[in-house]
């Protein structure tokens, strides 16, 4: 590439978004690209010419491996909606005047499927009007629902996280051995799609008798029914733990959170702020039973877990960073570098550039068949697909007995 290029971040942070601004960044400076742009707090920063020469940081193979340790976004995030082309080329136009203005070649995005938007509709514009600068999407989603690759970077850490909390949760609830059972609700993310709260499956095994139930929002959800379950695993355990995902809906297409606050909040993008599903449920359980229940509700900690990170996934977050380079090297645009499983034992996963077309504000559900019959828990086929997703580990660098992490000043200086 002659010109320079640019890199910015998108959506919910994660354990590993960090480590694909390391794989572009590294992949970019091997091809001796001049300069090496971050978007501060993504587009949104972007269209106020908001950039960071991200040399300073990176040109050392030290600022590589502390970013790669580095949770959320190093660059800053944003939740920001590119309006639609027709009527609003001028925003389209300021994009594109200031890739011109820091002769930046090609554009870089990590993210979800919102953030595939934006690469679409910008591509899209340089097709219509002759532009000659590129756009690359770098997956990154914790809830995994991106359409055609085999998995998202990001869901493997928070997989490996939510399995290993689960499975600390299962062992607290044991403890007392009480004569009455102890209930546990575990509330996970993912929205519509039940990814993240199926991980709780993998705690599962020689040492862990597992969740006693798991709820997806692929299957509808009925509160009575639910309350049974309960009332059936506690006439003969001390014990019951229930994985709950935050999209869970009833019948009517209602959230189950929405049976405790009819006002739900909604994001840029108009999606609905799900919470309080483990808490309600609770307190129906509570009071139809009488049993001592609990709510827990892992929040934003299941998302960018760093020192608990899969070192699976950061490597892959990496490789999927640098290859969108290589792509945009070879000239293509509009395009997303999607993971393609070759293999399970062993696990073995390469990378393609596919159209972005195909991906952008597509949600991929976990597949039917690897929900059990009842509709409460998950079969082996997922803890096939999701096993190798989970392993390794990349130790921190502590200081002072923490984590160490990377930080880029300019964040807080354009607030």
């Amino acid at each position: 590439m002659k010109g320079n290029i640019v890199v910015g971040q998108s959506g919910g942070p994660t354990a590993v978004i960090n480590s694909s601004v390391a794989g572009v960044y590294a992949a970019a400076k091997k091809l001796g690209v001049n300069k090496i742009y971050g978007m501060v707090h993504g587009i949104e920063g972007f269209l106020e010419d908001k950039i960071v020469d991200l040399a300073p940081y990176l040109d050392d193979e030290v600022g590589i491996e502390m970013l790669k340790r580095t949770p959320s976004a190093f660059l800053g995030s944003c939740r920001f909606k590119m309006p639609k082309i027709e009527g609003h080329e001028d925003v389209y136009e300021k994009v594109f005047e200031i890739m011109e203005k820091h002769d930046i070649e090609c554009l870089f995005y990590a993210g979800g499927n919102d953030s595939m938007d934006t690469v679409k509709m910008l591509s899209d514009y340089a097709a219509a009007h002759n532009k000659p600068q590129r756009f690359m999407g770098v997956p990154k989603t914790i809830d995994n629902d991106l359409p055609v690759t085999d998995h998202c970077p990001g869901y493997g850490s928070a997989a490996k996280y939510i399995a290993t909390s689960v499975k600390e949760i299962i062992r607290d609830n044991e403890s007392f051995g009480a004569k009455k059972p102890t209930v546990c609700i575990v509330e996970i993310m993912g929205r519509n799609a039940g990814w993240l709260t199926a991980a709780a499956a993998l705690a599962k095994g020689p040492d862990c008798s597992g969740c006693d139930a798991i709820y997806l929002p692929e299957k509808v959800f009925d509160v009575d029914a639910f309350v049974a379950k309960v009332k059936e695993l506690a006439e003969t355990k001390t014990s019951v733990v229930i994985a709950v995902s935050e999209g869970v809906h009833i019948a009517d297409g209602r959230y189950v959170c929405e049976l405790a606050n009819e006002n739900v909040a909604v994001d840029a993008f108009g999606h609905k702020q799900m919470s309080g599903t483990a808490a309600y449920l609770a307190q129906v359980v509570a009071g139809e039973t009488g049993l001592k229940t609990r709510a827990v509700e892992f929040s934003t900690l299941q998302r960018a877990a760093t020192h608990l990170a899969s070192l699976t996934d950061i490597n892959e977050a990496f490789q999927v960073g640098a290859d969108a380079v290589k792509a945009a090297e070879e000239g293509k645009t509009g395009m997303m570098i999607t993971l393609d499983r070759n293999g399970d034992d062993p696990y073995q996963c390469g990378t393609s550039a596919y159209d972005i077309h195909a991906i952008a504000n597509v949600e991929r559900p976990v597949p039917a068949e690897w929900i059990t019959e009842d509709g409460c828990n998950l079969n082996d086929g997922y803890v096939k697909y999701a096993r190798p997703l989970i392993m390794g580990e990349l130790t921190p660098m502590f200081v002072d007995g923490l984590p160490r992490h990377l930080v880029m000043k300019e964040l807080f200086e354009y607030r």
